[in-house]
C-alpha cells in the first residue's frame, strides 16, 4: 500500500481518488473548493489538505486530474504547489488532458528534484472513472511508469505505456480526434435517418453490431435520438481538447482537416447554449439548421 495525494475533485478525480482509498492506499486529497474535498473525506475517510503541497508532504505518489495547462501549472509550481512537498524518488501522474509541452516542461522541472513524471491522461468518461473502467495513456520513463502502474490498475481496465513524457498527451489526442469524426458521422446518419422515415433507434441497433459499430454509436444513439446531452464529457471540454489536438498538428505540419472542421461545428454548439452538453450534441446543430 501506498502514500497517495490526489488533486482536483471533479467528476473525474473525486469517483478515482475513492478507487484508491478502497484499495487500502492512504490518501489524502486536494481540490480549490475546499467544501469539495471536505465532502470526499466524508464520505471515503482519508484526509484533506489546504495545498497541493501539504497533500504532497510524505506521498509516493501525486495524481492529478484538474482542468488545463495552466491549471496543471498552478497545482504543481510555486510555493504552494506540489513538487514543494515531493521529495526524491516519488513520482506525479497527471491524469489531466492537457498539452505535450505543458507534461515536458514540468517533467523537467521535477528531475531536477529527483521526482518522477507521467503523463496518464484517460478515456471512458464520468461513467468509466465512477466505475473504476478508465483506458489510461502514459508517457515516461520505463521505471517511473512501472512504479505507477499498480497505483493506476485501481480505476483502469487498460493501461498503456507509449513512451516518454508527452507520449501520452499525444494518445489522447489521437483518441479525441477518433470521437470528433464519430459523433459526427453519427449525427448525420442519425439525422438521415430520421428525415428518411426509419426508427433511427433500431437502424442504430443494427448498424452497431456490423463494421460502421462503435462505443459511440452504442451508448450515445438512443439518447441523440431522444435529444438527451447529460451523459458526461462536456462540449467546452471537447473544444479545449480539440484546441490542444489542432495546436499540436500545427506545430508538426500535420494536417486535422475533419477534426478542424468539427472543432467548429461544436463552436456553434456553444452558439446554441449547449457548452455543458455532453459532445453526442454535435446533432443538436444539424436539427437547429433544419428549423432554419
Amino acid at each position: 500500500m501506498a502514500t497517495v495525494a490526489f488533486l482536483g475533485l471533479g467528476v473525474m478525480g473525486y469517483p478515482m481518488a475513492g478507487y484508491l482509498h478502497k484499495a487500502g492506499h492512504s490518501v489524502t486529497v486536494y481540490n480549490r473548493t475546499s467544501q469539495k474535498a471536505d465532502r470526499w473525506v466524508s464520505e471515503h475517510g482519508g484526509s484533506a489538505a489546504e495545498t497541493p503541497a501539504k497533500a504532497a508532504e510524505g506521498a509516493d505518489f501525486v495524481m492529478a486530474c484538474v482542468g488545463n495547462d495552466n491549471d496543471l501549472r498552478s497545482v504543481v509550481l510555486g510555493e504552494h504547489g506540489a513538487f514543494a512537498g515531493m521529495v526524491s524518488g516519488s513520482v506525479f501522474v497527471d491524469h489531466t488532458t492537457a498539452s505535450a509541452l505543458v507534461a515536458r516542461e514540468l517533467a523537467g522541472i521535477g528531475a531536477t528534484a529527483g521526482i518522477g513524471f507521467v503523463d496518464a491522461p484517460v478515456s471512458g468518461g464520468q461513467a468509466g472513472a465512477e466505475n473504476g473502467q478508465l483506458a489510461i495513456m502514459c508517457g515516461g520513463l520505463d521505471d517511473d511508469f512501472t512504479k505507477a502502474q499498480p497505483i493506476m490498475d485501481v480505476y483502469a481496465k487498460a493501461i498503456e505505456r507509449f513512451g516518454d513524457v508527452g507520449a501520452g498527451q499525444i494518445t489522447k489526442m489521437c483518441n479525441q480526434i477518433c470521437i470528433a469524426g464519430l459523433v459526427q458521422g453519427m449525427s448525420e446518419a442519425i439525422n438521415f435517418a430520421q428525415k428518411s422515415g426509419l426508427d433511427a433507434k433500431q437502424m442504430a441497433s443494427l448498424v452497431s453490431k456490423g463494421a460502421g459499430g462503435s462505443w459511440q454509436l452504442t451508448n450515445r444513439a438512443e439518447t441523440m435520438v431522444d435529444d438527451k446531452f447529460d451523459y458526461g464529457f462536456a462540449v467546452d471540454w471537447m473544444r479545449k481538447d480539440l484546441g490542444i489536438a489542432l495546436d499540436a498538428a500545427k506545430e508538426i505540419g500535420v494536417s486535422l482537416p475533419v477534426t478542424a472542421l468539427v472543432d467548429q461545428f461544436y463552436a456553434d454548439v456553444q452558439q446554441l447554449g449547449g457548452g455543458r452538453w455532453d459532445t453526442s450534441s454535435l446533432i443538436k446543430r444539424l436539427r437547429h439548421l433544419q428549423q432554419d
